[in-house]
């Protein structure tokens, strides 16, 4: 006769115990790629499928009812699923401006104009604040540091600092999207908060961000960086715009599916896509000439999806899985009785200082997965949270997935010992985003 294990505690049996190393293990050779040279998809789709499969193995052994674990394994497929589609879709869209030259445009019109360090600092930066809660922080901070690079190359003293501001923008200006960090959509699609509810942080973040900025700038050496007068000027090439328009109703369609249809924010994205292939097919049916009148190859959305950062989108695969199976295990009851024992507050400021160190996303997956009880406050304790996974993913170089990407991207320049020297900064703009959060849900209750 088998029997059905409903919420019970497997943290302490052999299944539950090599869980947790593997999960361990995982998570060091994650946060150590660069020692290793070791992709963090590898050990994180390693380590969130071995679990599973570590589990079916003990409920086969034990003879236990599998409907259970079936049931939890296809929730775990839906949820991640949202998230793998509505990246992709927002990473096509980025590669297709890519190849469009938008971003190449951008870059040759901010240097072009001969701003200053100091002035290029601050652009950066505002870009990176604004452009996150569309494009998503990784992908933000990617396209601008490789802005940062192009500028000038051998400028240690202008480029840490630049690059450090863009991380924490990118992140801050994330925090107040659904579609800015994968932390945010996360806590959207599990209905913490509706779309707006999201844009009452937009005080806490720029607030927070702006403060580190003005600490950081003071770092930025004065003088003008290096430009060539006969450098050729770049333009949008033929779709670039209309393609920038279709993103737009592309992020506009997954607000609808999810705020009014009741569908998947990602339906609205794959929606987005579909018209996208569409517009692209039509392109590739005319026959374009370049400047010097040679005729353009003929676009294809596939070689924009052969682009995308495969091993971000399965590493967020690996981890959401991995913090799933830590969930079915029980080791999140842990996690929840800290709710009730320090309170929501204070464990939620917390929850930042921990993003920095394991990184923002398991952590918010760890957070929704245990669901603890936030008190009176939900709401407002459910913004805040998000807020300090976000913003608190700064604090170390390697806390957040634009972090990662910029240390890849500024590689031997950008490092964790070069963010560690400044991440002071960053704890003040922390401490800022927090206490303006305080201030506006709890006292004047606005938002919450």
């Amino acid at each position: 006769m088998t029997t059905e294990i409903l919420h019970t505690d497997l943290t302490t049996t052999w299944v539950g115990i090599a869980s947790l190393i593997i999960f361990v293990v995982g998570y060091y050779f994650i946060a150590a790629e660069d020692k290793y040279l070791i992709n963090k998809a590898k050990p994180a789709l390693f380590a969130g499928t071995m679990i599973f499969m570590l589990i079916g193995v003990y409920y086969a052994i034990n003879g236990l009812d599998g409907a259970h674990l079936h049931h939890e394994i296809e929730l775990l497929i839906y949820e991640i699923a949202g998230i793998f589609f509505f990246l992709y879709v927002a990473m096509t869209y980025i590669e297709a401006m890519i190849d469009r030259n938008v971003f190449s445009a951008l870059r040759y019109n901010l240097v072009s104009k001969g701003y200053s360090y100091k002035k290029l600092f601050w652009i950066t930066g505002l870009l990176a604040f604004f452009i996150s809660p569309v494009a998503d922080n990784l992908t933000t901070a990617l396209i601008l540091s490789t802005v940062l690079i192009t500028i000038d190359k051998t400028n240690k003293a202008f480029i840490v600092p630049s690059a450090i501001n863009i991380v924490v923008a990118a992140n801050a200006g994330g925090a107040w999207s659904p579609f800015g960090d994968i932390t945010t959509l996360m806590v959207w699609v599990d209905g913490k908060g509706a779309f707006v509810d999201f844009l009452y942080l937009f005080p806490a973040s720029i607030l927070g961000w702006f403060v580190t900025a003005f600490l950081l700038s003071r770092f930025v050496p004065n003088g003008t960086p290096p430009f060539a007068a006969d450098e050729k000027k770049v333009y949008i090439s033929a779709g670039g715009k209309v393609i920038m328009g279709l993103f737009a109703l592309t992020i506009a369609s997954a607000v609808l599916s999810h705020q009014v249809l009741h569908l998947p924010a990602m339906w609205g994205m794959m929606f987005g896509l579909a018209v996208l292939k569409l517009y692209i097919y039509r392109m590739s049916r005319e026959v374009r000439y370049d400047s010097d009148g040679i005729v353009c190859p003929p676009v294809n959305v596939f070689s924009f999806i052969a682009k995308i950062e495969n091993d971000t989108l399965l590493f967020f695969f690996g981890i959401l899985a991995a913090v799933g199976g830590l969930h079915f295990l029980g080791f999140l009851e842990y996690f929840t009785a800290l709710y009730s024992q320090f309170g929501a507050t204070t464990v939620n400021i917390g929850v930042g200082f921990l993003s920095a160190i394991v990184d923002n996303v398991p952590v918010m997956s760890a957070v929704l997965k245990s669901s603890p009880d936030m008190g009176a406050s939900a709401h407002a304790q459910w913004m805040l949270v998000t807020l300090t996974a976000g913003v608190g993913g700064s604090l170390i170089s390697f806390g957040s997935a634009a972090g990662v990407g910029v240390m890849g991207k500024l590689h031997g320049i950008y490092t964790f010992g070069a963010h560690l020297k400044l991440a002071w900064t960053v704890l003040v703009g922390y401490i800022v985003s927090v206490s303006v959060w305080y201030v506006q849900f709890l006292i004047l209750g606005i938002g919450a």
